[in-house]
């Protein structure tokens, strides 16, 4: 008899415990439950919303009239402009716009400018207007390279580059570093390494 009433105490307990193999089941399935995806950000989540560079630079008082003029389309509507958008002067509503402006036919760089958003509106905050200049951003700093062409250099090969970082001040940018570069002519490709002749077949 105690041996009966042992095992029903047995299977009450087995019913009724909830631990057993035969009640977790198999692993769920739910998409729900799976661990969130890692691919790609979202066009949304990465989109800028862009500014008509041309437009400002045509509009700009501070862009001079020979750039202006060099303000033209090489084929169709495409124009020898690069545009960037980042932090540099700390805006924290819109971020800057950097316009290098170039030649058509060898792309070098005429003009680069830096426009701060303010009340909706672009400001230029910044201008140099000088021969094969060319601007970037950098970890939040404005970085300026300008090449170096001597008196018999062609395009291609300048004999350097001043590279002079800027650095916002709370109105307007301060140089912070300036780097100069001097290149060799060998590592230009003008010159090329000496020739040698044949081996003499006495």
């Amino acid at each position: 008899m105690a041996g009966l009433a042992a095992l029903g105490l047995l299977a009450v307990g087995c019913s009724t415990g909830g631990l057993g193999p035969r009640d977790e089941g198999p692993a769920p399935s739910d998409p729900v439950a799976r661990s969130p995806s890692t691919g790609a950000p979202s066009a949304t989540a990465s989109a800028v919303s862009r500014v008509d560079a041309v437009a400002l630079l045509k509009n700009d008082p501070e862009v001079s009239e020979r750039a202006k003029a060099d303000l033209r389309p090489c084929a169709a509507e495409a124009y020898a402009i690069d545009t960037s958008y980042g932090t540099v002067t700390g805006n924290a509503t819109a971020p800057d716009v950097v316009v290098n402006l170039m030649t058509c036919g060898d792309a070098v760089g005429i003009g680069t400018y830096v426009y701060r958003s303010t009340n909706g509106t672009y400001e230029n905050v910044f201008a140099k207007e000088e021969p094969a200049v060319y601007a970037t951003i950098d970890r939040g700093d404005l970085v300026v390279t300008q090449q170096v062409y001597a008196k018999d250099d062609p395009v291609t090969y300048p004999s350097g580059e001043i590279v002079t970082t800027y650095r916002w001040s709370g109105s307007a940018f301060t140089e912070h570093d300036r780097v100069q570069n001097e290149y060799g002519r060998v590592a230009g490709g003008e010159d090329g390494p000496p020739a040698t002749s044949a081996p003499s077949e006495d």
